[in-house]
């Protein structure tokens, strides 16, 4: 991405704040209007309120997000900011404003759009490509919702997309702009190098006992050993609960005898279809006629109907397999086309029906009756989600007398752990900070079970944690056993790394003062003895200069040649360069350009939405109660 794009700090706080909140399903069109005042309202949009509650949910929900994004490397004081508050807060009424909006538009979403999008919703196809309606419901009923459920907020989340993407598609990049970044992104320069290596003047450095004193007493962080514990802990999960559940074949036989429902697969049926388009440009009377016409012929001749099918209808989907729809059950398409295929009767044809794509001639090729699935096949289904409901329940009970029993009798883990009937583990090792290795993303690994556990109250009295939710359903307790303060190690241990990083900053120096000299002396002499041969430089091309030299480089004044500019390049030595030339390539990237000219458009329609935004927070009277970039103690007093 460009320079250019880099610098707009606002516009890219405001991207991230786009695709990192939830869809805007969760509020939705019906949701908007419920919302309840309170007295602990912290913004109003249009004279609804936005709960302390609500703001604090969706803080979790983008805590948990960032959590799975960056893993061990998460830190949650990143969100514990004033900066980062008032982010979700924006992004909360931005939702709200929209959600309004769509309200006063009564924006609606056709049952044809519903279907597409759900048809392409990914790993909603078996094996044989086709729609698995059995899958759709089974991964709807995990997340506690049915269809009618889903396909309600979907709708209301369509309908609201509508506007947003209005808006993103009315932006476009002047062809000029993209030209001129994309030619300062392919910009080329010829430089030669000169460079003033730390190690060649490592030789030089006399280091002294005092030398490596100073160095040890002004960097003494970088030889401590962090403060450790060795502590047992409990963990309470939906897996430990659930190992101590069991269910009969009774209890299975019942549930599948009261839910026999579920496990009927819904009639499907196979129908094929002519259909003759309508729509803007297209004489409606003329394609009704057309239509009225191929009817005649079908019903005159029925076998012909797959022929007549390819070489008249204009759904390109279905045509050439002779109009074939293939199997599908109600719901899956529009009305009143899926209303007329399930009054015919296996071969018959249908009138003329007319939907939002045109008249259709349909023929009924096949029924597949309604079929229950037997017990035996799904018995271990029905045993799996009665344990899990079963689980569930009892978490919760347990969940209680858990947090009670390492709370009431907090000299020791082994009360909760007898009670509850879990196991006591140790680990060692601890330190306050979550190891980096993803294999120890366990909950000892929590930060906020480790927050928990170098507390006071764990280090110093020995006490049990509190128990501390480190995901969904699963909550840790632990008890400090052994506890390692923080110790540096003695100069005399590591005299020979403080002996080595002090050459490494003396030598550096000398390399330092050198190359500026030289860079100095040929700025007013123009030589070019001992520089390296041409080679040429850009942001686009693999670098053959160190990264910090390519960005000084690239950003040096090249209106005078030659330029010179010089780079202190990390650790390893001072660079000075001479620029020669700069020019454009030869051929530039035809394909690179486009994109390049895509995401400055991109950037430009967030700017638009942005803008289009804060006319919305305008018209629908946007109130913030309580900001949250105001001061600690202001926001203590107004609550």
């Amino acid at each position: 991405m460009f320079d250019f794009i880099r610098t707009h700090q606002r516009l890219m706080q405001f991207l991230l704040l786009l695709f990192i909140f939830p869809s805007f399903a969760f509020f939705g069109l019906e949701g908007y209007t419920r919302f309840r005042e309170g007295d602990n309202a912290i913004a109003k949009v249009a004279g609804k309120a936005i709960t302390q509650q609500e703001f604090e949910m969706a803080q979790r929900e983008q805590m948990e997000r960032f959590r799975q994004t960056f893993g061990p490397q998460f830190d949650p004081k990143m969100l514990d900011t004033p900066e980062a508050r008032q982010n979700i807060l924006d992004g909360l009424i931005a939702q709200r404003v929209i959600a309004a909006e769509a309200a006063d538009k009564k924006l609606a979403v056709s049952d044809q759009a519903l279907q597409q999008t759900i048809l392409a919703t990914p790993g909603l196809t078996g094996a044989d490509g086709k729609f698995d309606l059995e899958r759709y419901k089974s991964l709807l009923a995990a997340q506690g919702m049915t269809p009618a459920m889903y396909e309600a907020r979907l709708r209301q989340d369509l309908a609201l997309q509508q506007i947003s993407a209005a808006v993103q598609g009315s932006a476009f990049a002047p062809n000029t702009t993209a030209a001129r970044l994309s030619d300062l992104n392919d910009q080329e320069r010829e430089v030669q190098e000169l460079l003033f290596k730390t190690s060649d003047y490592a030789s030089q450095v006399k280091v002294t006992d005092d030398m490596l004193k100073a160095y040890y007493e002004k960097n003494g962080s970088q030889f401590e050993v962090p403060e450790q514990v060795k502590a047992e802990y409990l963990v309470l999960n939906s897996d430990a609960v659930a190992s101590q559940i069991s269910v009969s074949e009774a209890d299975i036989k019942s549930y599948y005898d009261q839910n026999a429902q579920r496990y009927t697969e819904e009639e499907q049926r196979r129908a094929s279809h002519i259909l003759i388009k309508t729509g803007e440009g297209v004489d409606k009377a003329a394609a009704k006629q057309k239509a009225e016409q191929l009817l005649a012929q079908v019903r005159k001749t029925p076998g012909d109907f797959a022929r007549l099918a390819k070489e008249n209808s204009q759904d390109p989907g279905s045509a050439e397999r002779g109009g074939d729809l293939d199997f599908f059950g109600k719901g899956m398409m529009v009305k009143p086309f899926e209303d007329a295929v399930f009054q015919l009767k296996k071969g018959e044809i249908s009138n003329v029906v007319e939907s939002d794509f045109g008249f259709h001639i349909i023929q009924l090729t096949e029924v597949k009756p309604a079929q229950a699935k037997s017990f035996d096949q799904v018995k271990g289904e029905i045993a799996a989600e009665i344990k899990k409901q079963l689980a569930q329940k009892k978490y919760a009970e347990m969940a209680e007398q858990f947090s009670d029993l390492v709370y009431e009798q907090a000299d020791s883990l082994k009360p909760a752990a007898d009670k509850l009937n879990l196991k006591i583990q140790t680990a060692e090792g601890l330190s306050r900070a979550p190891k980096a290795d993803p294999a120890q993303n366990a909950p000892v690994n929590h930060p906020k079970f480790l927050a928990a556990l170098f507390s006071d109250e764990a280090i110093k009295n020995k006490r049990n944690t509190e128990a501390v939710e480190v995901a969904p359903n699963t909550l840790i307790a632990g008890r400090v056993v052994d506890y390692k303060p923080v110790t540096r190690r003695p100069l005399d241990e590591v005299k020979d790394i403080v002996r080595e990083r002090v050459t490494q900053e003396e030598a550096l120096a000398l390399a330092r003062k050198a190359g500026e000299a030289r860079l100095a002396d040929v700025r007013s002499s123009g030589e070019v003895k001992g520089f390296s041969e041409p080679k040429t430089v850009s942001r686009v091309k693999t670098p053959t200069i160190e990264a910090q030299a390519l960005s000084a480089v690239m950003k040096a004044d090249a209106s005078k040649l030659p330029a010179f500019v010089g780079v202190e390049l990390g650790g390893r030595g001072y660079g000075v360069y001479r620029i020669n030339k700069v020019s454009q390539p030869a051929q530039p990237d035809a394909a690179r350009r486009q994109n390049e000219q895509q995401q400055i458009a991109g950037a430009l329609a967030q700017q638009e939405v942005e803008a289009y935004l804060d006319a919305l927070k305008k018209k629908h009277k946007v109130e913030i109660l309580k900001p949250f970039t105001a001061s600690a103690e202001a926001q203590t007093e107004q609550k």
